[in-house]
């Protein structure tokens, strides 16, 4: 896939980082050393003790910021035959930092298909799923089990910058 539009857009939109931090900041979060924006999300409880509807997703203002992802998004949707889209985000994870093991729950995990665009992952950044250890590289487009334990460890000599994207497929 081609990300380079994706990714000089997000030169120059540096303000769309961290709008909505609540994957970052929510206690005992795994992604507490990431950075988000949130293209599609659902809607965010002003209690985070509150139960969320996390089928039902509404496009967040960086939706229409970035239009550069709206075509990686829809084809992919096309290509894997999906019926609903689901959360789409941009998570970025700086080099030296990690995101621990974890397993995601929710409909994320049992309603949705996960899958990952690698939109920047140098070598020496790797996801770690069950045994196996990979190495994602620039516009490959990977189908994750993310209800699986799970873990990305970035040893690389810059930010790691993901395009994920939740999609219903039956």
């Amino acid at each position: 896939m081609d990300v380079v539009p994706v990714l000089n857009a997000l030169a120059c939109k540096s303000h769309l980082w961290n709008q909505y931090p609540l994957r970052t900041t929510f206690p005992g979060s795994p992604h507490s050393d990431c950075d988000d924006i949130l293209l599609f999300f659902n809607d965010i409880p002003d209690d985070p003790a509150v139960v969320v509807d996390d089928i039902s997703v509404k496009p967040y203002p960086a939706w229409n910021e970035l239009p550069q992802v709206h075509d990686l998004v829809f084809n992919l949707m096309r290509r894997v035959g999906g019926v609903q889209l689901g959360r789409v985000m941009i998570t970025r994870l700086p080099a030296g930092k990690s995101i621990p093991e974890h397993s995601d729950g929710g409909a994320p995990a049992s309603y949705f298909q996960r899958y990952q665009i690698a939109l920047q992952c140098l070598p020496g950044c790797n996801f770690h799923i069950g045994e196996e250890v990979i190495q994602f590289y620039m516009g490959e487009c990977w189908w994750i089990d993310n209800a699986s334990p799970h873990s990305v460890v970035n040893n690389s000599a810059d930010d790691r910058i993901a395009l994920i994207v939740d999609i219903r497929t039956c």
